[in-house]
């Protein structure tokens, strides 16, 4: 009260952070904090045309808003950009790539955007309202997915991301907090903040060297910064977001970013009905192939993916999975490999499915040659 007061007396009235600046409350650098989270909060006033109604979201780049357009009455999303990052011109520039890249992509199972830019400076992204949540929220909250409903969902997702490739675009950033679940159970494909054309070679050459993705579902050659990345990155994220769905944990687990980054680069996979007993064969032999460590052994596209997705929804097994197996299989013996360590290496997916299932056709097809010489010594 004695704050209030001070401040009613003064000719000069001073804003009330001032004051517990003054009054030794709060520091200065506390108070700036303070009115850039004002800021973030209620942009309100910058936007015209745009009724902030609540924030539902935030995170390191952005704060996200559910508002009201006004011209057309409907409700949108509203993603602005926080004054502190407006003076970088580096994040201006990602922002609007963002909008950019989204304003390409057509797709019921991708986050429609409306518009992009600046207005007072603030600069502001308008997409579709989804109402719903996020596969993150389930599986944070210990909701589990069965496997019929994880694959109904990747289904879609993969479906997005082969709207998104024919396109040029690789998303690299899929992962469950990027996966929206709507009231009507359609699920919906978020943020293209990290997304880049495939022939963008400037924009590979400028981020060579660094890893750009989410330390728990990104693709090796990510984490390695190679120049020449495409659209398998996609692929394996999508695959490590099925396994985190489909056994409540990701793929690989450590202290910090960078062990977990290395455990994609060198660690064997647990096959994830290693883990959670209740899958079929079929949907591991999947995720796999798809986090198979060197991009040549993962699925080629998102369209042979969803073939076996598909097949495995319907009670079939993964066909192009088995196929790809069938061809490393012959590659290892034509080079000559002994032993199961190296037949893992040569797949790249770590997998002890994989590399018992490869063992056991080497050594049939062995078994087989060994029959074939003993019946020809016998006939002579």
């Amino acid at each position: 009260m004695d704050i209030m007061r001070n401040l009613a007396l003064q000719n000069n009235p001073k804003t009330l952070g001032e004051v517990l600046v003054e009054q030794g409350y709060i520091t200065k650098s506390q108070l700036a904090r303070l009115n850039s989270q004002v800021d973030d909060v209620r942009p309100s006033h910058r936007i015209p045309g745009f009724q902030m109604l609540e924030k539902i979201g935030s995170g390191a780049m952005a704060v996200v808003f559910k508002a009201k357009q006004l011209s057309l009455d409907r409700i949108v999303a509203v993603k602005v950009l926080p004054p502190r990052l407006s003076q970088n011109q580096e994040y201006v520039e990602r922002f609007y790539k963002e909008g950019k890249a989204a304003a390409k992509l057509n797709h019921n199972n991708i986050v429609q955007a409306i518009d992009v830019g600046e207005a007072n400076g603030t600069h502001y992204f308008v997409m579709e309202y989804v109402k719903g949540r996020t596969v993150y929220d389930d599986v944070n909250n210990g909701d589990g997915y069965t496997e019929n409903e994880a694959l109904d969902i990747i289904i879609q997702m993969a479906d997005a991301l082969a709207h998104a490739h024919e396109r040029g675009l690789m998303h690299r950033d899929v992962k469950p907090k990027n996966i929206m679940i709507t009231e009507d159970g359609v699920a919906k494909l978020a943020d293209m903040g990290l997304a880049r054309e495939a022939e963008d070679q400037d924009a590979a050459q400028s981020e060579q060297g660094r890893a750009y993705g989410t330390p728990y579902y990104i693709a090796p050659e990510q984490i390695r910064g190679e120049l020449d990345i495409d659209y398998r990155v996609d692929i394996y994220s999508l695959g490590a977001t099925l396994y985190h769905m489909l056994t409540g944990k990701v793929p690989f687990e450590a202290p910090t970013p960078s062990a977990v980054m290395h455990k994609h680069l060198k660690e064997p996979l647990v096959p994830p009905d290693h883990i959670n007993a209740a899958l079929s064969i079929g949907v591991s032999e999947v995720i796999e192939v798809m986090m198979a460590k060197k991009r040549e052994d993962r699925y080629e596209s998102c369209n042979i993916l969803m073939e076996d997705l598909k097949a495995i929804r319907a009670g079939d097994p993964p066909l192009q999975a088995h196929q790809k197996i069938d061809v490393e299989v012959l590659a290892n013996l034509e080079d000559g490999y002994e032993h199961d360590e190296e037949l893992e290496d040569v797949l790249g997916a770590g997998s002890s499915h994989l590399g018992w299932k490869m063992t056991a056709i080497v050594l049939g097809g062995l078994l087989m040659i060994a029959i074939l010489i003993i019946i020809m010594m016998s006939m002579k």
